[in-house]
């Protein structure tokens, strides 16, 4: 068996003096072993060796300085415990601070996510995260702009024709002729406008009678058409007010002229027109009406005539594009006029023939 030398020098051979290696803290574990060690390296001083030099009486003192540091770490590991016992029951005892709703949300979010590094926070990043609201960018609609027609060409001439004869029981009076009348030479020829359901719904004609017609009617039912403005345009906002105004006087001469028996109106812009130039000022909202006017407003009176002329019925527009009436409205006040139309046709003796 080996004595417990650790200088590393073999028995007999001259001892050499080594310095101190300094130690961590005696009270330790590994403190008190190093001491134990480096005292023990030291060599004896010279002169007779003790009697305690015995191999087996070190080996002993060894365990034993081994065993009370192993005491002692167990020591203070236990008064580790019991301050953390200590400290554990105070903190129940303590009452936690209430927390906002906004420090608890960020709370969990820190908690339940980490700290990551800046390339496991961009893959993060474009995935989905659990607890970050997602807000959506709310797209409003627009809807599409209509688009304006374009212009009525200037060069655009209508071919559309009066149809007065004398004598008649009932002149239509339109505003102006639109794009297909004109092309085509039809009264309303368009298909939105109400114009032929109207004739027929009132009873001004027994069936509902295409465009082509237009030139049929006097001859059938003593009907005529006419238009206060003859220039053709995509709609009647095209029009100006001198161009209506302009107008009136000429129709006034072909009523005077030709003497239908009632003028009925088709619209109550051309009435307003006609009010305006007569009263030099625009007709009131009290004083419009649709239906009968009074005799004082009769056309085709001669220049100082107090009497005479043509009883005017204002009707409402038969557009497509007007939309502020009903169609059912719009019967109800065409089915006064037709019953008179019929009426007259009766004491005329008139026999309606009419075929499909």
């Amino acid at each position: 068996m080996l004595s417990p030398n650790f200088s590393g020098n073999p028995p007999g051979s001259p001892e050499v003096e080594t310095e101190d290696v300094p130690v961590n803290k005696i009270t330790s574990f590994h403190g008190r072993l190093n001491h134990f060690i480096h005292t023990h390296s030291n060599p004896p001083a010279p002169g007779p060796r003790p009697s305690s030099d015995n191999p087996s009486d070190d080996l002993s003192k060894l365990d034993s300085s081994l065993s009370s540091a192993g005491d002692d770490t167990e020591d203070l590991a236990g008064k580790k415990r019991s301050k953390r016992r200590t400290a554990t029951t105070s903190n129940k005892g303590r009452q936690k601070p209430a927390r906002s709703k906004a420090e608890a949300k960020t709370t969990d979010i820190y908690q339940t996510h980490p700290r990551r590094s800046p390339r496991s926070q961009k893959l993060s990043s474009a995935l989905p995260h659990p607890t970050r609201p997602t807000t959506r960018k709310t797209t409003t609609k627009r809807t599409p702009k209509r688009k304006r027609p374009a212009p009525t060409p200037a060069k655009l001439t209508s071919l559309l024709e009066d149809t007065i004869p004398a004598n008649l029981i009932l002149l239509l009076v339109g505003l102006n002729p639109g794009i297909m009348t004109a092309t085509t030479s039809f009264a309303y020829a368009h298909p939105s406008n109400l114009f032929w359901r109207l004739l027929h719904s009132s009873g001004i004609t027994p069936i509902r009678h295409p465009p082509s017609d237009t030139y049929r009617l006097p001859e059938l039912y003593s009907v005529g058409n006419t238009n206060i403005v003859a220039r053709p345009t995509r709609n009647g906002g095209e029009l100006t007010k001198a161009e209506m105004d302009a107008g009136v006087p000429e129709l006034e001469a072909k009523i005077a002229a030709q003497k239908p028996e009632a003028v009925c109106i088709v619209g109550k812009s051309i009435w307003e027109a006609i009010w305006r130039v007569r009263h030099r000022r625009p007709i009131t909202k009290e004083e419009f009406r649709y239906g009968w006017q009074d005799e004082s407003e009769n056309m085709g009176r001669k220049a100082g005539e107090e009497r005479g002329g043509a009883p005017v019925f204002v009707a409402t527009t038969t557009s497509g594009l007007a939309a502020s009436m009903s169609v059912a409205e719009k019967e109800a006040i065409w089915a006064e006029l037709g019953k008179w139309v019929v009426q007259r046709r009766e004491e005329r003796g008139m026999t309606m023939v009419a075929s499909e």
